[in-house]
């Protein structure tokens, strides 16, 4: 493991490591908060999934979550949103293809099934190899995420539900197959048969049998793409009559940046800390 940042903050180790992806094949960052509890016991861990052209530093420099998980001693690991470097294909003039852009997908088709293999580095590799190097209970998860995070925060814990005991999500891409944003990506990562996509769509996952207890959904009102990506009131019809809970939080003047999500994020963490126990 390569370390590139170590920092204290609120009495815990905010650290950024890099280390070699098999999934990926190829060098991959993520950052973790390790809190000062993490010294003397194994701590719960929640993994935060990061939005559309972003990297781990998003969240860790303006999400502001480091007060509240010092307090209830909770590790919050915030991997890249793909893989990166010269060898891996992208789209550059496209921000919604590519690098900043991996939609927590395993792509199948070329030339991005070699490299872009977020599905299984985020709920295999990345798992494995934080827990050889910190101090986790990882019988204690949760997992969260904004935006094209949200969508995969929420298809992971709906196709793992044995695994995560929570999940949450900020402005979630909720039906990705259909979302404007989203639908170009599919179709290049995974292919033409839309029967495919299903498995990294919440909504259909759910349509489909997929189940998990319950989900908390903050969304700004002011998102500018609240009508065309997002639309949480799809996933709010999807889980009727499932048994599947479901907190939709609608939040006026409130759009889709980190203001947006720093606001919310004592609760999101808190909301964890009482199912993680």
């Amino acid at each position: 493991m390569k370390v590139i940042s170590q920092n204290t903050a609120f009495g815990g180790m905010q650290g950024v490591f890099a280390h070699d992806s098999k999934a990926c094949k190829g060098e991959m960052t993520f950052a973790v908060y390790v809190p000062p509890q993490a010294i003397k016991e194994p701590r719960p861990v929640l993994w935060y999934l990061s939005g559309l052209t972003c990297t781990h530093a998003n969240v860790m420099e303006k999400g502001e979550y480091r007060r509240v998980a010092s307090e209830l001693g909770l590790i919050v690991v915030c991997p890249d949103t793909s893989p990166r470097g010269p060898d891996v294909p992208d789209e550059l003039t496209n921000w919604q293809m590519g690098k900043g852009a991996g939609f927590y997908l395993d792509a199948t088709e070329e030339p991005w099934a070699e490299h872009y293999r977020m599905y299984t580095y985020i709920t295999e590799e990345l798992p494995a190899f934080v827990s050889q190097h910190f101090r986790v209970d990882m019988s204690r998860q949760g997992i969260f995420g904004h935006s094209m995070g949200g969508h995969g925060a929420m298809t992971i814990a709906l196709k793992n539900p044995d695994r995560f005991r929570s999940c949450s999500a900020f402005a979630p891409i909720v039906e990705p197959s259909t979302a404007d944003w989203s639908v170009g990506a599919y179709e290049k990562y995974l292919g033409t048969d839309r029967t495919a996509w299903r498995q990294y769509d919440a909504c259909a996952l759910v349509k489909d049998g997929a189940r998990f207890p319950e989900f908390l959904i903050d969304q700004g009102e002011a998102d500018g793409f609240l009508d065309k990506g997002l639309r949480p009131w799809l996933f709010e019809e999807a889980v009727q009559g499932t048994g599947i809970g479901l907190t939709l939080r609608m939040h006026e003047r409130y759009d889709h940046s980190y203001y947006f999500i720093s606001t919310f994020m004592d609760d999101h963490l808190k909301w964890h800390a009482a199912r993680l126990g």
